[in-house]
């Protein structure tokens, strides 16, 4: 566990349980925990697969590479269109919408995909 993950969290008012199951998800998975650009950030040997944070009206769970995700259950959104082109977006506004096992399903294919070499390098 990684002390400014922890402290980041803990400075959470309104989302700091739901951060805190996220966080609890991705602990279980082969990623390694820091912090990057102010934010949580997971990355699997060197390639950063996603971050989370806070925000006023919902947390969330962004994907580098999202736009590879199959998206199933169609829960991703591109939150900067015509902007981004990889980032992908998984948001919640409450503490029910959080499903472990459909958000480890989705890192784990985020991981295979990194695996695989798929990304779209920021330019």
């Amino acid at each position: 566990m990684n002390a400014n993950v922890t402290s980041y969290i803990n400075d959470k008012i309104n989302w700091k349980k739901e951060l805190e199951i996220i966080r609890i998800i991705l602990l279980k998975l082969p990623l390694n925990e820091e912090i990057k650009w102010g934010i949580p950030a997971y990355i699997y040997k060197g390639k950063n697969i996603l971050g989370f944070a806070a925000f006023k009206n919902y947390c969330g769970i962004w994907f580098h590479n999202g736009v590879f995700l199959k998206d199933e259950k169609k829960l991703l959104i591109n939150a900067q269109e015509n902007k981004t082109k990889a980032m992908r977006q998984m948001r919640f506004y409450n503490l029910e919408e959080i499903q472990p096992k459909i958000i480890e399903n989705y890192v784990l294919e985020a991981i295979a995909n990194s695996e695989a070499g798929k990304e779209i390098k920021p330019k």
